[in-house]
């Protein structure tokens, strides 16, 4: 029989002392990191929610990082907006003095200024945050904006907005400086005046004529192209008689001409002469009345005319929206006269309609959307047979959305668009569309920027598609949809900001249309009209930056992005208070308390001591003690 020897190493005792320091040494890992353990494995049942808590602590960081990015981009964009506000008001306050001296090139010293602050308003918007341009829209890293100095004066291949201003003038003007009027005395008793060209785009159009000349006759504005006569049949009128001739401009204002009948000597301005030879001669009252006509209108067109020309050139070259223009038509009931907004959509004649006329069942499909005519109590998407052209009109208008109305004149229409490569519109019964003026379908918008259509611009008569031949201003993205939209961040896990720009979008384009405008036109310093012109254009600008109800304006831009920020700040101070609490519990699963370590620690110190010392009694232990 043999007797192993006694093993401390493998006795019970000797392993219960070795888990004791090795329990020590876990608690002083604990006590001295906080930590629970090293490793997943010791951090007990937990630990799950703590690993939940540490991936929202990455998204809450992740989302603070974008918000401050955005920041940066919002706050950027702000303060470029900032500079855009106080440019217009620089420009403003320029146009709205009354000091029109012109120096050796023919603008103000407020023109010179805007010319100055369009190259500011540029670079402004050509902003960037790090590689992204602000202003571009989803174009991120396309510059927003084409330099000034090309915008301006184009390219050795492109035209630029000066060329096509200067076009814009000559065809407004005309060759003889009438605004495209043509004046002439059938009889020597008589004096009619017509414009050029039915449906032309361009000069004065002729609105309306009123008289209160003693024997005269008035007839028209009517016919097509549109014009009126004055019979003063042998008759000579009283004194303070008055003849008013109301024109449409180009920029769709008006402007109205009025002639006094006048016995006075010399005849003061804004009269005509009455005959005072012996014996009287009527027909002399009547060439003093077509003389101060001419007059009359020549300084209209040289001054006001000028001015409106150069802001729908500005238009031309600026703005996206555009049009479709049908050909003039007559009505039934009187072929000289053209159709008008009140026009019906169908009728017998000789009733104020047009022929063919469309009939219960037809459609006109605009951008998809399909207007549908019947024979009486039209509702939503209906039109009765019976309804108007400017109903009609409306219609396509709250179809397209568009922002300038469609109009009427002349027997021609013209369906306005703010987004003409959309525009689409169609009908089943092609007659009737024919009628309205449009031949050919679909009906489509000529494509901005547009140009004087023919050579001399003089004698143009259309305006077409520019693109190829003018410089594009604008650089960055103009598809559909809101700018805002262009840029997107998620800042919460569901919740999105939107804090896009573009240079395009309308408060901004007609800021820099308008600076363009008026620090681009120059006229000559010595002119008989320059005064005027300088004047009407200054007007017209002054109005043009002073923003009206319903149009966007920089600080809803603005406005905007504040929202964009205060959504930011909201989520940002959500997550701050969600990060505190995440934090709390993972604190809790993985943490160890310090106090209660020590007290571990102690008592484990003192098992460890009472086991060391039995090991030391059992060591000393021998057979004879034994027995």
């Amino acid at each position: 029989m043999s007797i192993s020897s006694i093993n401390y190493s493998s006795s019970v005792l000797g392993y219960q002392i070795r888990n004791i320091n090795q329990q020590l040494t876990d608690l002083s890992t604990q006590l001295s990191t906080g930590k629970l353990s090293q490793n997943y494995s010791g951090m007990g049942t937990n630990e799950g929610f703590a690993i939940a808590g540490r991936a929202q602590l990455s998204n809450i960081a992740a989302y603070t990082d974008t918000i401050t990015n955005v920041n940066v981009n919002v706050n950027l964009a702000n303060t470029a907006l900032q500079s855009l506000t106080t440019i217009r008001n620089t420009v403003q306050t320029g146009s709205a003095s009354t000091a029109q001296d012109l120096n050796v090139n023919g603008q103000t010293v407020a023109q010179n200024t805007a010319a100055a602050q369009f190259g500011s308003m540029v670079g402004v918007l050509n902003t960037q945050s790090g590689n992204r341009y602000l202003f571009s829209g989803t174009a991120v890293n396309t510059q927003s904006v084409a330099d000034a100095g090309d915008i301006i004066n184009g390219t050795t291949t492109q035209a630029g907005f000066k060329t096509v201003m200067a076009e814009r003038q000559a065809a407004d003007l005309g060759a003889n400086g009438m605004g495209r009027l043509v004046q002439t005395q059938p009889t020597p008793s008589s004096i009619n005046v017509s414009e050029d060209v039915a449906g032309s785009p361009f000069g004065l159009k002729i609105a309306a004529v009123s008289s209160t000349l003693t024997g005269a006759t008035v007839t028209g504005p009517s016919g097509s192209p549109v014009s009126f006569s004055v019979d003063l049949n042998g008759v000579n009128p009283n004194n303070g008689d008055k003849l008013s001739v109301q024109f449409t401009l180009p920029d769709g204002t008006t402007e109205q001409i009025d002639l006094t009948a006048s016995t006075a000597t010399p005849t003061p301005l804004g009269s005509f002469a009455i005959d005072a030879s012996t014996p009287v001669n009527p027909n002399n009252t009547a060439a003093n009345l077509n003389t101060a006509l001419n007059t009359a209108i020549a300084k209209l067109a040289n001054t006001s005319l000028v001015a409106a020309s150069a802001v729908v050139a500005g238009d031309n070259f600026f703005n996206t929206a555009s049009s479709a223009i049908g050909t003039p038509v007559n009505n039934q009931a009187a072929p000289p006269a053209p159709i008008t907004g009140a026009t019906a959509l169908s009728g017998a004649s000789p009733s104020d309609s047009i022929s063919p006329g469309f009939v219960a069942g037809d459609t006109i499909t605009i951008n998809g959307t399909t207007l549908t005519f019947v024979s009486s109590g039209a509702t939503g998407n209906q039109l009765n047979v019976t309804d108007s052209i400017q109903t009609l009109m409306s219609k396509i208008d709250a179809i397209t959305g568009t922002s300038k109305p469609s109009t009427v004149h002349g027997g021609s229409i013209t369906i306005n668009t703010d987004d003409a490569a959309s525009l689409n519109i169609t009908s089943s019964n092609t007659g009737a569309l024919s009628s309205l003026g449009f031949s050919s379908t679909p009906v489509t918008a000529t494509q901005p920027p547009l140009r004087v259509g023919s050579s001399p611009a003089s004698s143009a008569t259309t305006l077409v598609n520019g693109s190829a031949t003018t410089v594009k201003w604008y650089l960055g993205n103009d598809g559909p949809g809101s700018p805002r939209s262009t840029a997107m961040a998620r800042v919460d896990d569901s919740v999105t900001v939107q804090y896009g720009a573009q240079a395009n979008e309308d408060a901004i384009r007609q800021e820099l249309q308008a600076v363009a405008v008026f620090g681009t036109f120059s006229t000559s310093p010595t002119g008989q009209y320059s005064g005027g012109q300088v004047s009407a254009l200054s007007l017209r600008v002054t109005q043009a930056l002073t923003k009206q109800p319903g149009q966007q304006r920089l600080e809803d831009i603005q406005t905007d992005l504040a929202m964009a920020q205060n959504t930011m700040k909201d989520a940002s101070t959500r997550q701050t208070q969600a990060k505190a609490q995440v934090q709390s519990i993972i604190d809790q699963a993985e943490s160890a308390s310090p106090d209660q370590v020590a007290s571990e620690i102690l008592a484990l110190q003192n098992a460890l001591q009472a086991s060391y010392q039995v090991t030391s009694n059992l060591a000393q232990l021998s057979l004879v003690k034994f027995l």
